[in-house]
């Protein structure tokens, strides 16, 4: 295949009870995959080809640790500072992606997998696409369709473009080298488009998405892997705020979280696993009878599940972040001083500042449902961009209603520029710990990744304690499978 060897394409991730594959059709997963002809064949099998997409986030991989989008939070959290691994001779499971040499390496398995795996979204999220227009059937049941997965082609662009092409600069012309901007399924292999390109077809296609969703009320036990008009607009908020685009991602932001009201003091206590919470807007659910033991998000992050990568390298916070923690704040108690409290798994270690936030189903049970929006990322979105907009006062009152409900102490904050920002991202590292914003947050403000001065993490193990500003490692290299079969794809600096 010239173009994006991992791409499975013309070809839908579908369940729909058809389990033959013409010969052009090998590059296919999950296996009970599908033409495109047969996805398109009526609105039935769209659905169910969509299902497949929804499905794509969250199943097994080629290797332990490849989940979906649930273990790429993981990889991205672990590039920042952060992620505590605090013992010498525990598991050094993704220590690849902590020591900064995963994404660097352009014939790692784990690079390969998180190119491939959203390429693989939008190849097939293309299928519907540009078919959906010729399927038998009315426009309200084609609609939320097609408009999912135009989200899930914007959404998958801008997760590759934040990792492989250069930081969005809102002062520059952004003509710096992007992604591959695939709208079309081909086999000739396509150069990188410019950044500024990436965004403006995002930012179509979440437009476009927006439109078809108008009105469309998501079901059943799965509803909320599903995409409605709030996701959209959340996901406008994340783009927008990556843009600089103060009032968008604020508008967006404040429309998203509209009718999701943030959780109780229990509920944010009770280990971030259930997809029916309140406050997530964009989940996956996990199937109960569907074990995904060693690979799953729970596996490599929660505090209780029996793995040895758990149960001899416990996933602990930053010291000094947990420090800041006012001690009325509810937050706090998702992770432990001594590690005294943490649920721990038969045989588990203790240990410093330990983590308690993320509960698998049982010891013996990785299951988990993983969360990709929640609405107090919208509440902390709108006080960043009102904060940076200059309008201290909205966004000391965004601010205010999400740390207010999660420390009945707290008062409303009086600073003012920067102190308030810096108040605004305290907040938002505490508050999104583990589910995947802290590299892209670094990388989009142009900041450094420091880990000097953080007592519990281990010099030896970590090996790289600073990445400057600039620093070519900030850019993901493109696997080298794909240069090989790309010739039009331009490798970043090694």
């Amino acid at each position: 295949m010239k173009h994006m060897k991992y791409i499975a394409t013309a070809v839908l991730a579908a369940s729909i009870g058809l389990t033959a594959c013409k010969k052009e059709y090998l590059d296919t997963f999950p296996t009970t995959a599908v033409s495109a002809d047969d996805a398109l064949a009526s609105v039935q099998n769209a659905r169910a080809a969509l299902n497949g997409i929804h499905r794509i986030m969250y199943v097994q991989y080629d290797a332990q640790g490849q989940a979906g989008e649930g273990s790429n939070n993981i990889f991205r959290d672990l590039l920042g500072e952060d992620i505590v691994y605090p013992l010498a001779n525990g598991s050094t499971g993704l220590i690849g992606w902590l020591r900064w040499t995963t994404h660097r390496n352009a014939n790692d398995g784990f690079l390969r997998y998180v190119y491939r795996y959203y390429y693989r979204i939008i190849s097939n999220a293309n299928v519907l696409i540009n078919g959906m227009d010729q399927v038998p059937g009315a426009d309200v049941d084609k609609n939320p369709i097609k408009g999912q997965a135009l989200a899930y082609r914007a959404w998958a662009h801008y997760q590759l473009v934040q990792l492989w092409g250069k930081r969005y600069n809102a002062a520059g012309n952004n003509t710096q080298p992007g992604v591959p901007l695939l709208l079309t399924n081909t086999l000739e292999g396509q150069p990188r488009a410019t950044v500024e390109e990436v965004y403006t077809q995002i930012n179509k296609d979440l437009n476009d998405a927006e439109t078809l969703l108008a009105g469309y009320v998501r079901t059943g036990s799965a509803a909320k892997s599903n995409f409605n008009v709030n996701v959209v607009k959340g996901l406008k908020a994340r783009v927008a705020l990556t843009q600089g685009k103060w009032a968008e991602a604020a508008t967006n932001a404040a429309a998203a979280r509209v009718g999701f009201p943030l959780m109780t003091n229990a509920e944010y206590l009770s280990g971030f696993n259930n997809v029916n919470n309140q406050e997530w807007l964009w989940g996956s659910r996990q199937i109960d009878d569907h074990n995904t033991f060693f690979y799953s998000y729970f596996a490599y992050m929660s505090a209780n599940f029996n793995s040895t990568v758990l149960r001899t390298q416990p996933r602990a916070i930053n010291a000094n972040l947990w420090n800041q923690i006012p001690t009325t704040d509810i937050r706090k108690q998702c992770w432990d001083l001594t590690g005294a409290t943490v649920p721990i798994p038969p045989g588990g270690a203790r240990v410093p500042y330990q983590n308690k936030k993320y509960l698998a189903q049982s010891s013996s049970t990785s299951n988990g449902d993983v969360v990709y929006m929640r609405a107090a990322e919208m509440y902390l979105i709108e006080a960043e961009a009102r904060a940076r907009a200059g309008q201290d006062g909205l966004a000391q009152d965004a601010l205010f209603t999400l740390v207010k409900n999660r420390d009945a102490a707290y008062v409303k904050s009086t600073s003012t520029g920067q102190t308030l920002i810096d108040e605004i991202m305290f907040n938002r590292r505490v508050e999104l710990w583990g589910e995947g914003f802290r590299f892209t947050d670094l990388k989009r403000l142009n900041l450094p990744m420091s880990r000097v001065g953080i007592p519990n993490h281990l010099i030896a193990l970590i090996q790289i304690q600073t990445v400057p500003v600039g620093d070519v490692q900030w850019e993901f290299l493109f696997p080298q499978d794909e240069i090989n079969a790309n010739k039009a794809l331009e490798q970043n600096p090694l």
